[in-house]
């Protein structure tokens, strides 16, 4: 007799799922940023939750580019995570050829249950199966775990790094590095 397995998935994300993903987005920025800025200036409540559902919901409904994607982790019916995938825009990047993982996020309170393996592994196959041969991502050059995730998986450093700008002072600085894979 075979024990019970949970019932775990990932699919392509529907404008339905926008409150539930921007819920995990939220809960997640406080161990993202947590370091950079105070956590009472990170958005968080019942307005920054609607206002980015509804920007979720936009992004979900009119994707801008037919490669644009998101998936999301599901345990049942609950959203876990999500990736977005989509053409690199990074200049030195190939637009037809080269896919970026744009974010790839698992609720803080659910990973370490392969919710982002499934993901990570769901991502490459949507960028695949969407013709590109090679996918990029940028991971926060501190985020030791995820840098560790990815290389596991078989993404490397290709040696390109930034800087973005985190307040509106341009005093916050997040340094990140590019990690690459093959799709083929």
């Amino acid at each position: 007799m075979s024990s019970p397995t949970a019932d775990v998935s990932v699919r392509v994300a529907w404008a339905d799922d926008a409150a539930a993903i921007a819920a995990v987005q939220l809960r997640t920025w406080p161990s993202l940023y947590g370091e950079l800025v105070p956590v009472e200036d990170i958005p968080s409540g019942p307005e920054a939750e609607e206002a980015a559902a509804a920007a979720w919901r936009q992004s979900l409904t009119t994707p801008g580019d037919a490669r644009n994607r998101v998936l999301v982790a599901l345990e049942r019916n609950r959203v876990c995570g999500f990736a977005i995938t989509g053409p690199a825009a990074d200049p030195d990047c190939d637009p037809v050829a080269d896919a970026e993982l744009r974010e790839i996020t698992v609720d803080p309170g659910e990973r370490g249950r392969g919710h982002g393996s499934r993901l990570l592994q769901a991502a490459a196959d949507t960028m695949s199966a969407d013709r590109f041969t090679r996918a990029v991502t940028w991971a926060p050059a501190g985020d030791d775990a995820l840098r560790s995730f990815l290389t596991d998986a078989g993404w490397a450093a290709d040696g390109a790094h930034r800087e973005l700008q985190v307040d509106e002072s341009g005093d916050v600085r997040l340094k990140q590095v590019r990690l690459h894979t093959s799709l083929t």
